[in-house]
């Protein structure tokens, strides 16, 4: 089962790289939602640093979106959808393979750039660590559960409103307690309780979200 992962896992890479447009779409657009609040609110430090670890966050979260919609679209389009859930290969396996590979494309650069930006807003050292922590550990799951609402909306006309609909009321927990430790690391409370339910919650999704969306995928194609 590692082989047929890595297996998905590289053949996604190896697309995306075809489509290079849409990798640094999701990267302008955050970079560009990011650095527009500081020249809006204005250059004082202390209400950058207070409104940073929100900004950051929902700008991550809003560009995670982008690429939800293209997540099964390409292969439902071409058949190869159908091909993966009649194999023999469990496509649980598959799935998070998918997944991981769109991680990989639209989540990781976003973790790596945010402590970038984050010194734009004057965060110290400590809080941009902790920032690149809860992002680390949130956009895992904000691509897992992306993944259930992209899965479920597969096919149907305008499937990107919907699947805003469907996944934004999962995502506050985690933009909360993403948020909330940086605020907590600034405000010098400690950021270790954010970060262990964050954890808890990329764990929960781990074991809980691949079964959701083999299931959303038999059912939309069927």
């Amino acid at each position: 089962m590692l082989g047929v992962f890595f297996c998905v896992v590289r053949r996604d890479l190896k697309l995306a790289m075809r489509r290079r447009s849409d990798v640094f779409l999701t990267l302008t657009f955050f970079i560009v939602v990011a650095s527009l609040f500081p020249l809006g609110v204005g250059p004082e430090s202390s209400l950058l640093r207070t409104m940073a670890p929100g900004i950051l966050w929902i700008s991550a979260l809003l560009a995670s979106m982008l690429a939800l919609g293209r997540l099964f679209a390409a292969d439902h389009a071409d058949g190869t959808l159908e091909q993966m859930i009649l194999s023999s290969e469990p496509l649980v396996v598959i799935v998070l393979g998918k997944v991981c590979a769109h991680w990989l494309i639209s989540g990781l650069p976003l973790v790596c750039l945010a402590p970038l930006l984050g010194l734009q807003f004057d965060l110290s050292a400590n809080a941009n660590f902790v920032l690149f922590l809860t992002l680390f550990l949130g956009t895992p799951t904000l691509s897992l559960i992306g993944a259930v609402g992209a899965a479920l909306t597969l096919g149907t006309r305008g499937g990107g409103v919907l699947i805003s609909l469907l996944v934004l009321p999962l995502y506050i927990p985690i933009l909360i307690f993403g948020a909330g430790a940086v605020v907590a690391e600034n405000s010098g409370l400690g950021s270790a309780s954010h970060l262990l339910l964050l954890c808890g919650i990329f764990c929960a999704a781990c074991a809980l979200a691949p079964w959701a969306i083999a299931a959303s995928l038999r059912i939309a194609m069927e």
